[in-house]
């Protein structure tokens, strides 16, 4: 009986080779997980995201906010693309010129048919290891987003918060935002 043949852990070095297609290629502990471009709905939902979070971090000198395509990378074999991020003022160093060299402060995730599943729970998993302090999931056909924050025994129970109930996201890495969920998906 043969053994399946080893397949060594891709790297960052062998990720910065890959084609240049329009795919979203992202390393988890070696693996390679390749995601077509997201549909336009993700697309203005992220947006809309973006415009609500980002005046207010730059108003009140908090970070930075960067979205996709932005290389996080965690180790030299797990580098992702979260759709949106922030990081903190006290965390700039971790800003290079070609990636995000550790945990973000806040990790955003949109879901689409496909990726569901990585989101939830390859993605989640892999944040929670690394220390990303905050986990957004957004669900732009449910319309609602499941809040993750990290605890002493990782992410605790999601927070989901929902555009029919009036729900607003805050977070205390944004003292004084609220955010209407309904914004979000407008």
């Amino acid at each position: 009986m043969s053994e399946p043949a080893f397949t060594p852990a891709l790297t960052y070095e062998d990720y910065l080779d890959l084609p240049d297609d329009g795919r979203r290629y992202e390393l988890v502990e070696g693996d390679l997980f390749v995601t077509a471009a997201p549909f336009i709905r993700h697309q203005s939902d992220s947006g809309n995201l973006y415009l609500l979070l980002a005046p207010f971090v730059r108003k009140h000198r908090l970070g930075q906010v960067l979205y996709a395509p932005t290389d996080v990378k965690f180790s030299a074999t797990t580098v992702v693309q979260p759709d949106l991020m922030f990081v903190a003022t006290e965390h700039q160093s971790r800003i290079l010129a070609a990636y995000i060299d550790g945990a973000p402060d806040l990790v955003v995730e949109i879901l689409s048919e496909k990726s569901r599943r990585y989101d939830e729970r390859t993605k989640k998993q892999l944040y929670e290891k690394f220390g990303v302090p905050e986990y957004w999931i957004l669900d732009s056909d449910l319309e609602t987003v499941k809040v993750y924050r990290l605890g002493l025994r990782g992410y605790g129970a999601a927070t989901e918060l929902a555009a029919d109930n009036g729900d607003r996201l805050t977070s205390p890495l944004f003292p004084g935002l609220e955010i209407e969920v309904a914004e979000i998906f407008a």
